[in-house]
């Protein structure tokens, strides 16, 4: 499987990072200044003192007070950190007032690193941005810090993890607030939302792949290696294992971080690995795709290391993901395993090896909610067959309910749907919908000036029902009294009617409410021409 590779854009989009050695060391100021005296060859050291002196024991402190003595230390509190290798703001109480540290200390507009020796670190991420270290009192941890500070001096480039496509997000439209998934979801709080549109930072981001996993559109996508790359690599590599073996192989999906041939010696011969930047790089449409292209059973590994807001989010995706399984009467083909209980796996292996062999298929490469459905569909024709219809709570399927009742064809949500989910009927005045292709960001359902709308969480296992355009309502134009053209639905004149009819500026007059905008005009003119002084009466 050695020859099998994803295919990477060999020239991939990237940030740069430039750093000249200013370095902010936060903790107690015995721990700062004894690795303050580790890092003389740095352009600048500064000691902010968070926590009190770890020890009172007098060789200690001698030990201190010899040590880094023209490192200047301050008492301040913190008010706020943000930025990232090269670019740290850190603004301190002075006084009544608030002052940028960089700009006291070292009268520069900021720190290009920080070592946090401090207990917990002073930055509350999970995902700490890069150029911060935080060590606590971790010997091992501050040592590989000391070694790497001194060779972030210079311009760094990264790669631009993911990208947005603002055409498809179903964040925000016409000002009106939908899918927030992605920002509930970002260990690195690199996501934000600016002018009502997804930004992702770059600096910030550590490609861990959450956003894109959680985004039901696929506006977010991860960039190394883009979807499309990961789905023909996926394919690939178990269609040639199963021509050379008698088995269907596992797919273990793990971060770059764990050492792919110590892995490798540990698995048995039919789980194949694959690393990617983080685990949730990978998402649902591939795992169900793994499972369609001909593999028995899919494994996400964590570590110590895996950020618990990506832990909490692939249990809510495997569980989800199971449940679709059962309820197709496949086994739960999906599990989530910590890098710890790898010697355990050949128990779990030796089960998904009596389950029932998937026949191999091929998808085509196409949006992300194409991969998934197609997946799940030959799935279930190797299972139960299933058409049933599935509610669950809080899922991005399902299907758009409409009172035709109050509905007035306005096609206010045709408009506002990101998906193209629900379309207009072209020259008829009418609503389309294709179950398929709906997230359920509810933009819709708060677009609809007559609150006509209404969401409903489901999975659809009938393709023919979930993929067919349904007219929902449809209805003749209404045609101007005066001319006949058509101007409106015949349900919104009706609701005119209805609701300004009884209007004194329109009771004399109701017919004008039937013609279209120039007739009206005319109506009106010819009135007065008849009647110069009706108007002033």
């Amino acid at each position: 499987m050695a020859n099998t590779q994803i295919l990477q854009n060999l020239i991939p989009p990237t940030v740069s990072y430039t750093t000249q050695g200013n370095v902010l060391i936060l903790g107690p100021e015995d721990l700062a200044r004894l690795a303050a005296a580790k890092l003389p060859q740095m352009a600048s050291l500064v000691i902010l003192a968070t926590d009190a002196i770890t020890s009172q024991d007098d060789a200690h402190l001698e030990k201190v007070m010899n040590s880094a003595v023209n490192v200047e230390c301050f008492y301040n509190k913190i008010v706020d950190i943000k930025g990232f290798l090269g670019q740290f703001q850190v603004t301190v109480e002075q006084g009544e007032t608030l002052a940028p540290l960089s700009v006291v200390a070292i009268r520069k507009p900021h720190f290009d690193m920080i070592l946090d020796l401090s207990h917990t670190p002073n930055l509350n991420l999970e995902m700490l941005p890069p150029g911060y270290f935080h060590v606590g009192y971790d010997e091992a941890k501050l040592a590989a810090a000391l070694s790497d500070i001194p060779e972030l001096v210079g311009e760094f480039d990264k790669p631009r993890y993911v990208k947005v496509n603002s055409d498809i997000c179903a964040h925000n439209r016409n000002g009106i607030n939908g899918c927030n998934l992605c920002l509930n979801f970002c260990p690195a709080d690199a996501i934000s939302s600016q002018d009502k549109l997804i930004t992702i930072d770059p600096y910030l981001c550590h490609g861990a792949g959450s956003c894109t996993n959680a985004c039901p559109t696929g506006a977010i996508s991860y960039d190394l290696p883009n979807p499309q790359s990961l789905l023909t690599y996926l394919q690939k590599l178990i269609a040639r294992f199963s021509d050379e073996a008698s088995v269907a192989p596992v797919i273990l999906f793990h971060d770059s971080n764990v050492a792919a041939e110590q892995l490798q010696q540990q698995l048995a011969g039919d789980v194949l690995p694959v690393a990617l930047e983080e685990i949730t790089v990978a998402s649902m449409e591939h795992w169900f795709a793994a499972l369609a292209f001909g593999a028995r059973q899919v494994l996400i590994m964590q570590t110590d290391t895996t950020a618990p807001t990506l832990t909490q989010m692939l249990n809510g995706e495997l569980g989800l993901a199971n449940r679709i399984l059962s309820e197709m009467g496949q086994p739960e083909r999906i599990s989530l395993i910590h890098d710890a209980a790898i010697a355990e796996l050949d128990s779990q292996l030796a089960i998904s090896n009596l389950w029932p062999v998937i026949a191999p298929t091929q998808i085509a490469a196409a949006s992300k909610r194409s991969v998934l459905y197609t997946a799940i569909d030959h799935l279930n024709t190797q299972a139960g067959a299933v058409v049933s219809i599935v509610p669950m709570a809080n899922i991005p399927f399902g299907q758009v309910n409409v009172n035709l009742e109050k509905c007035t064809l306005c096609v206010s949500c045709v408009a506002i749907c990101p998906t193209q989910a629900l379309r207009d009927g072209g020259d008829m005045p009418a609503l389309r919908f294709t179950e398929q292709d709906c997230v359920q960001c509810g933009l819709c359902e708060a677009a609809c000036p007559e609150n006509a709308i209404s969401l409903t969480a489901q999975i659809n296992f009938n393709s023919d029902s979930r993929q067919t355009l349904k007219t929902i309502k449809e209805e003749a134009p209404f045609e101007c009294i005066r001319c006949g053209s058509a101007f409106a639905t015949q349900s919104m004149v009706h609701r005119m009617l209805d609701m300004v009819g009884a209007h004194s500026a329109f009771s004399a007059n109701i017919e004008r409410l039937k013609m279209c905008g120039d007739c009206r005009v005319k109506d009106m003119f010819e009135d007065i021409l008849q009647d110069p002084e009706k108007q002033l009466r």
